[in-house]
């Protein structure tokens, strides 16, 4: 399985929704939290293209986005396929 890596902030419901759903995927993921370090936040912001609301998903070095397209590849049963790699 492709490592997934999530920058999150703590207390965010879309940060936890797409955790708890790659957790049902048993992904094997790696938790950023990026809204106290303005230095890995600018990090997820460079690689994100720009974008700097949280949570911001990678699977591998693709950026997949937030939670809501991630939730939206999970609809159109493409995650599966994108996590196996």
């Amino acid at each position: 399985m492709i490592p997934v890596t999530v920058y999150t902030k703590p207390g965010c419901p879309y940060c936890a929704r797409a955790m708890r759903l790659l957790a049902d995927k048993d992904a094997d993921v790696t938790e950023v939290v990026a809204s106290r370090d303005p230095k890995v936040k600018a990090e997820m912001v460079q690689r994100a293209g720009g974008k700097s609301t949280f949570p911001q998903v990678f699977v591998g070095d693709r950026h997949v986005g937030g939670c809501d397209d991630l939730m939206t590849l999970e609809r159109q049963g493409k995650l599966d396929a994108m996590l196996a790699g």
